[in-house]
Parts: structure tokens; C-alpha cells; sequence
């Protein structure tokens, strides 16, 4: 299989390459050419797979210039009870309205991103190894792609991280998470500004086509493929988890912020996984609510992103949008340059006129909760159930609620758990004993090391430098 860019203009290249990639030559971002059709019959046989069976079924059929051997070995290292606590890997449970839960926030740091970044941390190190290159790593977090990303990438040979937080944006543990790991390849970054700020810095060095090839800039933010291809496979283990047979359909509920989650939802559904609708939750950041209810994009500037109580969805520029519209134009290259410079200009877009589309063939709805409404949701949940949920989980519950149709069934993605946000768990239900893992007891005293920057693409090349040449 070869990928194409999403702007037209990079040529097709395989898996191994756009792993290493991140974003295209040309600005765009990287999809296969065609997805894979999965029928009713292959979907029988994928039915009772385990989770690392079902990841190599899938990954198999978008990653096919590594040896098959090969990539079984990155999934079972990637995917196992020791990194994730028990063989299921993302465990489906049910609330007591009917709405499903899957748990994908099960792995050393606590968030959905871990599912992606495992298998990432060994793929890079796999393709780096057999190429004898090294790579390093840009990326952007609004609090949880950070932690996943340097966890799965610490000690890793022949990879640098630089990872760049809004400052004073994420919560205490969060912060702690990243900024208490002393490895030498790792290397945090607080930007004094929003999450934005951070992406359109990785943005403005991956388009330093100089500064990029000479040294070796990559990203796992979301916009790299391979990120996206692992959270596939989770769409279709919940699928199977939350079904009896393949002539039901389900709804999955996402916490959405850059749009890489539920992109990979879209993939899933494009490819024949039945799919009722796709629902996007955001937080008070709801620029992707209003595309999906009026047509327009029209994302905001830092000054206008809010600071919230789900703070890993403050954002306001979608970075993976652009996958789905490029779908949703008929993967006309040339409207999708159109509509980003359009962006990029600051002005936004207007796809009214695709509403039915967006909705009807893709599946899409979309809602938004508010402090007050994950503060209800959280307390409700608490008190009816005895468990609890992080604020994010929590807004797509809210949301989940708001949008289901009657019969239909739903599947949330929990995509972190309450330990993370401890401040916003005790606002909702006052002083209880939040668990968390014993590994992380007494995370936020550890020393923590960070440098705290400006919002300057030409600072963050500098500090690139400087340690690298140390």
C-alpha cells in the first residue's frame, strides 16, 4: 500500500517512510491511497480475535513494506498485560443507562494516547534500526500526547524527543507526567501561550524543509499516520465487544480536540465497519461543533481558546480535520489547498452547502459539554454507579446522552482516567480517594525539568540545536 498527500503534491510513498514523515513535504498530511474493503466475511473471522491479533490483522493490510514477522513482533511488544494491565487491552463496560464504555486509557500514562504511541515508540525504533538513521521528534500536547509519547520513546536508540506544553495549561499531574522524567533523549518544552501556540510551531519547522532535513524533524502528534492507524483498531474491538453479530450497528462517542481519534473512527467507518454515527463532544472550544451542525470552519487564535476543566480539548485548530475533508471533497487535493490557505489566512470556510453529506453519508453529529455539564455528568455517574470518570470521558458521556436515539447503541471512548485530574474530580464530588496506579504514588514531588520558552518558531530551532550539539 502507498500513502498520498492530502495537498496533492508529495509523491506516493510507503508506510516505513511516512511513519518517519509526520507531515508532507508539501504541507498536507498523509493517507493511504484507498482504504481497505472489510466485508462481512472477514469481519466473522475478526469477530473473536484478541486485541493483538485483530491490531495485526488490520496494521497488516496498511504497513506492507515490513515483513510480516516483524510487525507481529512490534505488536505483541506493543500491545500485552504487562504495558496494559490486562489482556484485553481496551475493555468494553457498561453504564447502567445502556451506554457503553471503552476503556483505552489503560497504559503507563494513563490516556487514550498510549495506544498509539506503544506501538509507535517500537515501530520507530524498528524502522530507525534497520535504516541506521536517527529522528527527531517535534510534537505538541495539550496535556496527554506528551506523556504517552515520552514514556513510549524514553531511552528508545537513536530517538530525541521535543515536546512542547502550554504553559501553566495542564494539570498538576499532567505536568508531572512529562516534566518529571530525566531521561536524556527527552527534552520538555513549556510554551508561553495556548496548545495552538505549540502546534503551529511544529507546523512552521516541519515546513522548514532545510531545518527538517538536516535535523531529521519527525512528529507524533497526531498528524503522523501511524498514530492514526493504531487507533483503528480499537474502533473494531470495541465494536466486537459491544455486539453480538455483525448485523448490529453501533455509535461511538468521542472527545474530539485535534481530531485524530475520531479520524480514525472515520477510517473504521470507511472501510466497512458498521457504523451508525460518529459523535464529536468538545469542550467550550467548539469550533468543530459548529462545522458539524452549520457547515463552517472557522478556527480561533490562542487569545480566543478557552482554559478548561478538560484541558487536553483546548483546542481550536484542528490538525486532522483536513484528513475528513479531504474525503468529504472527493480527494480533490487541489479544493483542500483552497480551503487551508483559506486557514491559514485566518478566514475559516463555509461547507454548508455539504451538510447532508457530512451527516448522512459520513455519519457525523456533534454536541458540546460545559464545566457545569461535566461537573453533573462526573457527580451523577459517581453517585449512581460508584465510579468515576475524567472530566474528558465525562463530556463525551454528557454528549452521548444529549444525541441518542432511541434503540441505539452507544460506545464512549474513555480516554483518560480521574487520577490526572484530581482538581476537577473533587470539584464534582467533594474529597474522595481517586486510585491511581501505585507506580505513580507521589509523581507530583518528584524534580521536575522543563524549559519555559516564548511563543517563537526561531527559539525552539535554537534550543533544537543547541542540544543536539551537547
Amino acid at each position: 500500500m502507498k500513502y498520498i498527500s492530502t495537498r496533492g503534491q508529495t509523491a506516493r510513498k510507503p508506510f516505513s517512510e511516512v511513519l518517519l514523515m509526520g507531515l508532507a513535504p508539501d504541507g498536507g498530511l498523509m493517507l493511504p491511497e484507498s482504504y481497505p474493503e472489510i466485508g462481512p466475511a472477514i469481519l466473522h473471522e475478526w469477530r473473536e480475535l484478541s486485541y493483538p491479533d485483530l491490531a495485526f490483522a488490520i496494521m497488516s493490510l496498511f504497513a506492507t513494506d515490513i515483513p510480516l514477522d516483524d510487525l507481529r513482533d512490534i505488536i505483541d511488544r506493543s500491545y500485552n498485560a504487562q504495558v496494559f494491565g490486562s489482556d484485553d487491552i481496551t475493555p468494553v463496560r457498561t453504564l447502567q443507562d445502556g451506554i457503553h464504555i471503552q476503556a483505552l486509557s489503560n497504559g503507563p500514562t494513563l490516556a487514550f494516547k498510549d495506544i498509539a504511541m506503544q506501538f509507535l515508540g517500537n515501530a520507530f525504533e524498528y524502522v530507525l534500526a534497520k535504516e541506521g538513521k536517527s529522528l527527531n521528534i517535534l510534537g505538541a500536547t495539550s496535556g496527554d500526547t506528551g506523556s504517552a509519547a515520552e514514556y513510549a520513546l524514553r531511552g528508545k536508540a537513536g530517538v530525541n524527543v521535543f515536546m512542547m506544553s502550554p504553559e501553566g495549561k495542564m494539570s498538576a499531574f499532567q505536568r508531572a507526567q512529562m516534566y518529571s522524567l530525566q531521561d536524556e533523549n527527552i527534552h520538555n518544552i513549556a510554551i508561553e501561550g495556548m496548545f495552538d501556540d505549540c502546534q503551529d510551531i511544529v507546523k512552521a519547522l516541519q515546513n522548514d524543509a532545510r531545518f527538517k532535513e538536516e535535523y531529521r524533524i519527525s512528529t507524533v502528534n497526531s498528524i503522523n499516520w501511524g498514530r492514526v492507524l493504531a487507533q483503528i483498531v480499537y474502533y473494531f474491538y470495541g465494536y466486537f465487544r459491544a455486539t453480538t453479530s455483525n448485523e448490529q450497528k453501533v455509535s461511538f462517542c468521542v472527545p474530539s480536540g485535534n481530531f485524530g481519534n475520531v479520524c480514525a473512527g472515520h477510517i473504521a467507518r470507511q472501510m466497512g465497519l458498521p457504523i451508525h454515527r460518529l459523535m464529536v463532544a468538545t469542550n467550550e472550544n467548539d469550533v468543530l461543533d459548529q462545522f458539524f451542525k452549520t457547515g463552517e470552519y472557522r478556527p480561533r487564535n490562542a487569545a480566543h481558546t478557552y482554559v478548561t476543566s478538560s484541558p487536553s480539548m483546548d483546542i481550536s485548530k484542528a490538525s486532522n480535520f483536513e484528513r475528513f475533508v479531504f474525503d468529504l471533497v472527493d480527494r480533490d487535493a487541489a479544493e483542500v489547498e483552497v480551503l487551508w490557505t483559506e486557514v491559514a489566512a485566518g478566514k475559516g470556510f463555509d461547507l454548508n452547502f455539504m451538510l447532508d453529506t457530512i451527516q448522512n453519508k459520513y455519519g457525523f453529529v456533534s454536541g458540546k459539554s460545559l464545566h457545569e455539564d461535566r461537573l453533573n455528568t462526573i457527580r451523577q455517574v459517581y453517585q449512581q454507579e460508584g465510579e468515576l470518570l475524567d472530566p474528558h470521558t465525562a463530556d463525551g458521556v454528557k454528549v452521548a446522552r444529549e444525541l441518542r436515539e432511541a434503540g441505539e447503541t452507544i460506545i464512549c471512548l474513555e480516554t483518560a482516567l480521574p487520577a490526572k485530574f484530581a482538581e476537577t474530580i473533587s470539584e464534582a464530588v467533594g474529597e474522595v480517594a481517586i486510585p491511581r496506579p501505585a507506580k505513580l504514588a507521589g509523581l507530583e514531588d518528584l524534580p521536575q525539568r522543563v524549559v519555559v520558552m516564548p511563543a517563537n518558531a526561531e527559539g525552539v530551532k535554537d534550543f533544537i540545536r543547541d542540544a543536539l550539539k551537547s
